[in-house]
């Protein structure tokens, strides 16, 4: 009987690289905009080659770029560039397809829903309640947690002792096949690839359920649940 449902959150319920790209572009508008003379190109390089180079959630990538690029940080362009890349971030926060009325339907079937997220604790909080998400989850369990990114199962153990639940109780769906299922599958969590997310050309993942579209996970928690397909 699956009693929950827990999922990822970036590149899963939104699409976290259309959205980072979306503000880090409009970041350098508004430093175009008060005076940055490097071209718009090779700011949004430098920026992503320190993402890469140390996290993707670095809040200070663009600071770094600036005194790479130009020798030092202006402060009016790095006030631009924050409020750009908020104005930026918030436009294209949105969620994929589906999401909203999937958790609903999940809400519906009587299952507690929960994110795990390698995300800091901040940021995941933050990007859930931009979603208008975060009302509808019982638990978010980020890398502060437990100090361990997927595929480790730390955060899934830390999420079934939150829930009290067994690994067969659950359902997990994630979009990184080499981080997401592992994890969740060692221990016997019943597992979604979501192929509507980054990697929709990945090979096969070996998840238990292989879907291109969220709400097919209602129909799976019905079959597992022995309840009549709609």
């Amino acid at each position: 009987m699956i009693k929950a449902f827990l999922t990822d959150l970036d590149n899963t319920l939104t699409d976290f690289m259309r959205m980072k790209r979306a503000a880090v572009e409009m970041a350098i508008d508004y430093m175009v905009n008060v005076g940055l003379n490097v071209p718009r190109q090779e700011m949004y390089d430098e920026i992503f080659k320190i993402y890469w180079a140390t996290n993707i959630e670095s809040q200070s990538a663009i600071e770094k770029a600036l005194l790479n690029k130009t020798g030092n940080v202006d402060r009016k362009l790095l006030a631009a560039a924050i409020i750009g890349y908020q104005r930026g971030r918030d436009m294209a926060t949105y969620t994929y397809p589906h999401v909203e009325i999937t958790l609903k339907e999940l809400l519906r079937l009587g299952l507690t829903l929960g994110v795990i997220s390698d995300a800091p604790t901040e940021q995941a909080y933050n990007r859930l309640a931009r979603l208008g998400l975060l009302p509808w989850f019982d638990i978010v369990v980020t890398f502060d947690d437990t100090g361990k990114t997927k595929p480790s199962p730390a955060p899934f153990q830390f999420a079934l002792k939150k829930l009290n639940l067994k690994p067969e109780e659950v359902i997990y769906c994630g979009d990184w096949p080499e981080r997401d299922i592992p994890g969740a599958k060692s221990l016997g969590i019943h597992t979604v690839f979501a192929r509507w997310g980054e990697h929709p050309d990945a090979p096969p993942t070996g998840a238990e359920f292989d879907l291109k579209d969220m709400y097919e996970i209602v129909g799976v928690v019905r079959k597992l649940n022995g309840l009549k397909l709609r």
